[in-house]
C-alpha cells in the first residue's frame, strides 16, 4: 500500500521516507501507518506554497513529526524550521534523525497561546491538523493571534467532519467517540470533534486575520488514526457508560472492517494580518 501512495510524491521526498523503519509502535495499525501520514501530510503541504529558503515556524508538531518531515524536506538546506510542541515529543527527535534532515529542525517547548518569537521573524507559520488537540475554541483564537503577530502568513488545514463515502462516514464515527471515552476514563479531553470550514474561517477573523483563500481538498487515502481499542472502552469503570460507548464502539469498528476508513476531506485556511 506504501509503494501504491508513493507515486503522489517526489523521489527526493520518497527517499528520505525509506529512511525511516516501518512502525510496530501501535498493533491496531499497520507498520506503514506513520509513511502514509507523512504523505497525507506533504500533499496537504502543496497548498501552502513552501518554497526553499524559508523560515518557517510549525505549531504543534506532535511526538512523530508527521508534518515536521515534509516541511524540512520543502525549506531545503537553505531553509530553516521551529517546531513548537507543548510537551508531547515523543519519537519526534528519533525520527527526525532518521531522515537526515535534523539540521533544519530546531524543536521548541513552549505554549503556543505565548510564542516567545519577536514580530514577523517567520515567513509562515502552519498547524496541520492540529486544531483538534486544543482545548477549547478560545484557545485556538489565542493560538492563532500569536500566529500572526510572529508571522507574515498563517496556513491552516485540518481534517473536516464531512464523510463523502462509507468509508470516511466509517472513521467519523469511530472517531467522534474519542472525546466521551478519554473523558470517561480520565475526566479530561483528547482530541475534540472536527471543526466545519466555516468555524475556522471564524476563528481567523476572531484573531484579527484577513482571509486570503478557503477551500476544501480531498485525500484519497485511507486514516488510520482515529482509531481507538476496544481494550480503551472495557477500561470504562461506570457500567452504563461502559455498555453505551461498547455498543458505538462495535457499531463503528463493524463499518470500519466493511468498509475501511478513509481521510475525510480537509478544510485549508490561509490568512495574513489586516493592515
Amino acid at each position: 500500500m506504501f509503494d501504491f501512495y508513493s507515486r503522489f510524491i517526489p523521489l527526493g521526498f520518497l527517499e528520505i521516507l525509506k529512511r525511516i523503519p516501518y512502525s510496530e509502535e501501535f498493533s491496531f495499525l499497520p507498520p506503514y501507518w506513520l509513511h502514509l501520514e507523512l504523505i497525507e501530510r506533504y500533499r496537504v503541504l502543496q497548498h501552502a506554497h513552501i518554497t526553499a529558503g524559508m523560515q518557517i515556524l510549525e505549531i504543534g508538531c506532535g511526538p512523530h513529526a508527521l508534518a515536521t518531515i515534509p516541511l524540512a524536506y520543502l525549506v531545503g538546506e537553505t531553509g530553516h524550521l521551529t517546531a513548537v510542541e507543548l510537551t508531547r515529543w515523543g519519537n519526534f527527535k528519533k525520527l527526525i534523525e532518521a531522515t537526515r534532515l535534523s539540521k533544519r529542525v530546531t524543536p521548541f517547548s513552549c505554549d503556543a497561546r505565548k510564542l516567545p518569537f519577536s514580530y514577523r521573524l517567520f515567513d509562515v507559520s502552519l498547524l496541520i491538523h492540529g486544531l483538534r488537540s486544543f482545548k477549547d475554541e478560545e484557545t485556538i483564537v489565542s493560538v492563532f493571534k500569536e500566529m500572526l503577530r510572529v508571522s507574515n502568513r498563517v496556513f491552516i488545514a485540518t481534517t473536516l467532519p464531512t464523510g463523502k463515502t462509507r468509508g470516511q462516514q466509517a472513521h467519523l464515527e469511530m472517531y467522534n467517540l474519542r472525546e466521551e471515552i478519554f473523558e470517561a476514563l480520565y475526566g479530561v479531553k483528547d482530541d475534540i470533534h472536527y471543526f466545519p470550514l466555516k468555524k475556522i474561517i471564524e476563528f481567523a477573523n476572531l484573531a484579527g486575520g484577513c482571509v486570503l483563500e478557503s477551500k476544501v481538498i480531498d485525500i484519497d487515502m485511507p486514516h488510520f488514526l482515529g482509531f481507538i481499542p476496544r481494550d480503551y472502552v472495557e477500561k470504562i469503570k461506570d457500567p452504563e457508560k461502559r455498555s453505551d460507548l461498547l455498543k458505538r464502539w462495535e457499531q463503528a469498528y463493524e463499518k470500519i472492517k466493511k468498509y475501511g476508513e478513509e481521510h475525510p476531506p480537509v478544510g485549508i485556511v490561509t490568512f495574513i494580518p489586516k493592515r
